[in-house]
């Protein structure tokens, strides 16, 4: 018989956070009487944190060298034993006691009940990296409807439903982002609950500048593959502000920019053809994959 639900935590050198991750887990699971499985994936930690996890009961699934974040995910849904998963990290930022009430969403019939952060903490994030407020926006518009937290880590889901698309998410951080732009574009059912969010226990392993780059890289391969027809409008919406804005300064400057402007026109109307023709390769990375 299957379990009730499966809760994988991703983590690398969280052996800080980790314990008390899992207990509060486990008090979750115990007041609502689930059957619950807990994995805990160790993405290559340097320190005690897969040997904390296995301490406390946790299932343990270690990767041998830091693999991401994503990764670390599709090996916990791949691995887990009930139809429903969710996922939350070993930070301590997630209110895990608010599973419940995202179970019940998935239990009657959501493919995915996501949590969406709330306060200061998490408005104190949004302004470290501005380039989450852009794929939010970049989302919107291509999934046609709002999306409140794009890339929050608390999550329960259906994992048949995951299954079939996980070769097509991130790697890395950009898991969240992907797996909600896919479901979302394919017609599942994706619902969001608000959450507060806590400051971390312990350092953070983001890297913005890596992880914004990865995350413009799987999102454009998303929209190529789900919805090219708006990814092509938003390459055409730039060139146009690029071209508008050459003008501007041919205006201003109609001696010194002159050529650069010319230059500039040639470029702007060769790199979205470039671009849309890697979009194209990139499809049928994808399509092969399936």
């Amino acid at each position: 018989m299957a379990r009730d639900i499966s809760i994988i935590i991703p983590a690398f050198d969280e052996a800080e956070g980790i314990v008390p991750t899992i207990e509060r887990v486990k008090a979750v699971a115990s007041a609502n009487g689930w059957d619950a499985e807990i994995i805990v994936v160790d993405d290559g930690s340097t320190d005690e944190t897969w040997a904390r996890a296995a301490s406390v009961g946790a299932r343990v699934i270690r990767n041998p060298v830091n693999g991401g974040y994503g990764l670390s995910l599709r090996r916990g849904i791949m691995a887990a034993e009930s139809d429903i998963v969710a996922i939350t990290d070993a930070d301590g930022t997630y209110p895990v006691e608010d599973l419940p009430k995202l179970f019940v969403s998935v239990r009657d019939g959501v493919d995915m009940a996501v949590g969406a952060r709330q306060g200061k903490e998490y408005r104190k994030g949004r302004f470290k990296n501005p380039a989450r407020a852009i794929f939010r926006i970049i989302a919107e518009f291509v999934a046609g409807r709002k999306i409140p937290d794009i890339n929050s880590g608390l999550r329960v889901m259906r994992r048949d439903t995951l299954l079939p698309y996980l070769p097509q998410t991130c790697l890395g951080f950009s898991f969240t982002t992907s797996i909600t732009l896919i479901l979302m574009l394919n017609g599942h059912f994706v619902t969001y609950r608000p959450i507060a969010y806590a400051p971390r226990v312990g350092s953070s392993k983001v890297r913005h500048v890596r992880d914004t780059l990865r995350t413009a890289q799987i999102m454009t391969s998303i929209i190529a593959t789900h919805n090219p027809i708006k990814l092509a409008i938003i390459v055409d919406m730039v060139a146009v502000v690029a071209i508008l804005l050459a003008f501007l300064a041919a205006w201003i400057f109609p001696l010194a920019s002159a050529i650069p402007v010319v230059v500039a026109g040639g470029l702007i109307a060769t790199l979205p053809v470039v671009f849309m023709l890697g979009c194209l390769g990139e499809v049928i990375r994808i399509q092969r994959l399936r």
